[in-house]
């Protein structure tokens, strides 16, 4: 194993600590008047017993269940959110820290805003933000209006009704093209099949064509059927190959990393004719600054999730030059949306999920 994965592993390892410990100190003082102090110590004892035996368990693989240990990991850390809320609150008002009404609402400060920060996330991952771009490209091409949204993660907490929405939200932008990169499905179309999702997916409609390119959850073991189901649905998968939609602009969609032998994006590019405009289709946005330098004119991206969970974006704006929004680099735009679903929770604090739509003006 490489040494970047132990530390990676210490890393984790020290902060589900830090989280425990603020977990236990505030739950102690939240019980602190309903318990007895010997209470209280066996339950710090069995908090820190269980939660690290789950997780450890589940990123050593003897442990499968994943969902658990996210949901564990998102609680303590919106726990620690809300005990620095309730220690700001102690600090502003210690003038009144012998008054009755405000320790109880200090008391009820903590639950509050744990509970506030669930109905937010909730909230910002199973509502969408349309987000509006226009630009202008240096060639021949009549008004082109695209629809983007990647990041389904089709599974048991996000299906059919978001499909639904998200065709009723194409459907109203009027788009001409709808361009979907990547992770359609959560790892497997298991729960796809389950909920008879096909017909929702096949409402995805848009005069051009709806087209969609596969991301790292669509490679993880179920690949094959993937693929099956999403052009059973009447997408058009493409995989590491480019078409020319309408006569009017040449799309490429390329495979995501975890493919083996991917092609690189100049390589597709020797069968292009540049002279017309160039979208790619590219679930992760790792090669922008590479992309830049070459004759393409609109990029679109996901992957990031824009962090899903603060301060998780921090970690992914160091990661990638571009991890969220948009820039133009030379002549080409550049795309990277948050995703419309989500992945492990539903659950997004400091993002939203989101559609992108597109108005391209060609000279």
């Amino acid at each position: 194993m490489e040494l970047r994965y132990y530390i990676i592993f210490g890393v984790i390892a020290l902060v589900l600590q830090l989280f425990l410990f603020i977990f236990d100190r505030t739950l102690r003082w939240f019980l602190q008047d309903l318990i007895s102090k010997k209470a209280r110590l066996a339950l710090s004892v069995l908090i820190f017993v269980v939660a690290n035996s789950i997780i450890f368990l589940t990123i050593l693989r003897i442990f499968p269940h994943f969902r658990l240990s996210a949901w564990i990991l998102v609680f303590l850390l919106y726990s620690a959110f809300s005990s620095l809320a309730c220690f700001v609150l102690a600090k502003l008002g210690h003038k009144w820290e012998n008054s009755l009404i405000f320790n109880r609402t200090l008391r009820y400060c903590y639950p509050l805003t744990l509970i506030g920060l669930f109905v937010l996330s909730l909230y910002n991952a199973y509502t969408p933000h349309i987000l509006h771009y226009q630009i202008s490209i240096d060639k021949t091409l009549q008004p082109l209006r695209i629809g983007v949204a990647s990041d389904f993660h089709l599974g048991t907490l996000f299906g059919g009704k978001q499909l639904d929405e998200l065709a009723d939200i194409f459907n109203r932008e009027k788009v001409d093209l709808i361009l979907l990169p990547g992770d359609i499905m959560d790892d497997n179309v298991n729960a796809y099949l389950a909920e008879k999702m096909q017909p929702h997916l096949a409402k995805l409609q848009a005069p051009l064509g709806v087209y969609a390119t596969l991301g790292n959850h669509d490679f993880f073991g179920d690949q094959k059927r993937i693929e099956t189901e999403v052009r059973k649905a009447g997408l058009k998968l493409l995989e590491d190959e480019s078409v020319v939609v309408n006569g009017q602009f040449t799309l490429i969609g390329r495979n995501d990393n975890l493919a083996p032998n991917r092609p690189e994006t100049e390589q597709l590019l020797k069968t292009v004719n540049t002279s017309l405009p160039v979208f790619l289709m590219d679930h992760r946005p790792d090669d922008v600054i590479k992309h830049s330098k070459l004759p393409i004119d609109l990029q679109v991206s996901g992957h990031t999730h824009k962090g899903q969970i603060f301060p998780a974006n921090v970690f992914t704006q160091l990661m990638y030059d571009l991890s969220y929004g948009y820039k133009q680099l030379g002549h080409g735009h550049y795309f990277v949306t948050s995703g419309y679903g989500f992945w492990g929770v539903p659950l997004r604090l400091g993002s939203q999920s989101e559609v992108l739509i597109i108005d391209v003006q060609g000279k």
